[in-house]
């Protein structure tokens, strides 16, 4: 790895708290990139984070699982706030992918076309859909796809490279994807490094969001670039005339995050517990047929 080239890349990837206020002064938008609201798993009004966004001076793309709603409502009522649309797939086989859309009626055309109709009993968790056909779905649109935490949450299949590293997925479905977000804010520091330099090493362009559930996450790590609407803001992260900052979420807020979604799960807990087996069940078959090696 070169290493000047890592050093470039640290000034376009900072872990640190945003100072909108400067960054505004040198022409960024900051938009967290990352955000759900009560209309998937997480307990944010739209109404409330139309107005901390508003005060804050950021703007933000409501990420639900599976689900538009939200960001759709936030779209029609923004009140001079910058929305870009977009949605978080939970895929069958693991990997969570971000898309956005240069319009919200892009968005609804997208959803009621590929993604609806696959839903599950528990409609937040996974898709039918399995990763490959996700991205298969995407390519008649002008959009934006993005690994999502890329290197997964704890011991679940919800990042895309995890999943290829752990051969569960091939090896070149990375080069499918746009991009990589680098930090986000429910991660770890070392697994956000990595997804930098995976970035980086994969030459994509990159984003950072929240991955906020609750009102104090909004703006906490936002991806920043020199535009004023959706379509201008994603063209310049896909020609990597962005930067990202940010910082992870404390251990406290990541269990109070923790808690609101379990009790929003909680409600298909059945439907729950299958998908998590299906999903965990290439885990087990790839270490079986590892010990059965020679």
């Amino acid at each position: 790895m070169n290493v000047n080239a890592g050093r470039e890349f640290l000034d376009e990837v900072r872990f640190e708290r945003p100072e909108v206020d400067q960054l505004t002064a040198l022409g960024y938008m900051p938009v967290d990139m990352h955000f759900h609201t009560n209309h998937s798993d997480g307990k944010v009004t739209v109404h409330d984070a139309i107005r901390k966004a508003k005060r804050l001076g950021i703007g933000f793309a409501i990420t639900d699982h599976n689900e538009i709603s939200g960001c759709l409502q936030a779209s029609e009522a923004r009140k001079g706030t910058l929305i870009v649309p977009g949605i978080e797939i939970s895929a069958a086989d693991g990997p969570h992918i971000l898309i956005y859309f240069n319009s919200p009626s892009d968005l609804r055309d997208y959803y009621h076309n590929h993604i609806e109709k696959h839903k599950r009993k528990s409609p937040w968790l996974a898709t039918r859909l399995k990763t490959e056909k996700i991205v298969d779905t995407s390519e008649g649109y002008d959009c934006l796809v993005i690994a999502a935490h890329p290197y997964g949450y704890l011991l679940f299949n919800k990042g895309l490279q995890k999943c290829i590293d752990c051969e569960y997925l091939p090896m070149d479905l990375l080069n499918r994807f746009d991009g990589v977000e680098v930090i986000s804010g429910g991660m770890t520091h070392s697994l956000n490094l990595k997804a930098m330099k995976l970035a980086m090493k994969e030459e994509k362009c990159f984003t950072g969001g929240t991955d906020g559930h609750l009102l104090s996450d909004l703006g906490n790590v936002v991806t920043c670039a020199n535009a004023e609407d959706p379509e201008s803001f994603l063209e310049m992260v896909r020609s990597k005339n962005n930067i990202v900052v940010g910082l992870e979420k404390t251990s406290l807020s990541k269990i109070a995050t923790g808690t609101v979604v379990v009790i929003k799960h909680s409600r298909y807990f059945f439907p729950a517990m299958r998908i998590h087996y299906e999903q965990n069940a290439p885990r087990l078959m790839h270490y079986l047929g590892r010990t059965k090696r020679p």
